[in-house]
């Protein structure tokens, strides 16, 4: 039994490690997932096109047991097969946006469906037993899944705000060289600012969205020792909004799309990649051939 799922990636509006509060924006980067089940055997193969990180396969084997024993199948095996347009360990929720996909393939193999919280929570739960994770990340999660900009609770796993963002801003995302793992965060860092980023919160719930990513990215750069010259310089450039996506390293920037050029010249001189891409309010789902 084989099945195909879709998911798309997300960027961070506010974090939610230090108060548990959390908002993220769904962009139009896809991961793809494949599931063949195999009965009578408990071996779980794993190939993840573009990536030998081995945290990537072990997130994998948890997603996929976590679906399996949601249903009760015990005796199965798989053969996953996941590919990628989004860079890991940068920030950029690889690992909630794979999670999405591996569910969702897993649950059309055994020909079954699920509620959509269902599912994300399924990955929620992969996520914190694969250890890549500090808060389960249900608000990249959500993004990823449903797209658009969602305003989460993480502790409670409550979806507080969501919104179609239908507009002509772009997505211009810079993507240093060097990774760096949720896992290895120094939560206090975070932590002791935390009245500053529940007043980040605070402006998402108002709808002020974009100065919340700036007053995050702001808050994340210092806590975390990021230069906040990549950020400053695509608001200087025109960006309605900027800041570190996740624990960094990457810095997004939200623009109108005349606003585009200006923001990669400016960080045309940056070790690294930039991608361009745009905000997406597709939801994620089984892919049927």
């Amino acid at each position: 039994m084989k099945g195909k799922g879709l998911a798309f990636g997300a960027v961070s509006i506010v974090n939610a490690i230090s108060t548990g509060n959390g908002a993220a924006l769904g962009v139009r980067l896809k991961t793809e997932a494949e599931v063949e089940l195999v009965e009578g055997s408990k071996e779980i193969q794993i190939k993840v096109i573009g990536s030998d990180c081995e945290e990537d396969k072990t997130l994998a084997r948890h997603t996929i047991k976590e679906v399996l024993e949601y249903f009760g199948y015990s005796n199965y095996g798989a053969k996953v097969t996941t590919k990628s347009e989004i860079p890991i360990g940068k920030g950029l929720k690889s690992s909630s946006v794979a999670s999405n996909a591996i569910v969702l393939a897993t649950v059309s193999s055994l020909r079954k469906e699920l509620d959509d919280l269902t599912n994300v929570n399924l990955g929620v739960d992969a996520s914190i037993k694969a250890g890549v994770t500090i808060t389960g990340a249900f608000d990249d999660a959500c993004a990823s899944y449903f797209g658009g900009l969602v305003v989460t609770d993480n502790e409670k796993r409550i979806i507080e705000r969501r919104e179609v963002l239908v507009n002509d801003y772009k997505i211009v995302i810079y993507v240093p060289s060097e990774k760096a793992y949720t896992k290895d965060v120094d939560k206090i860092k975070l932590q002791n600012l935390k009245s500053l980023f529940k007043e980040a919160y605070l402006l998402t719930i108002r709808g002020r969205y974009w100065d919340a990513m700036v007053l995050n990215g702001l808050l994340c750069s210092t806590a975390l020792g990021f230069s906040t010259e990549p950020m400053m310089s695509a608001l200087s450039a025109g960006s309605i909004g900027a800041g570190l996506s996740g624990t960094g390293p990457a810095i997004t920037a939200v623009c109108p799309s005349e606003r585009v050029d200006d923001i990669i010249s400016n960080w045309s001189s940056l070790p690294g990649e930039i991608i361009s891409t745009e905000i997406n309010n597709e939801r994620a789902r089984m892919v049927l051939d």
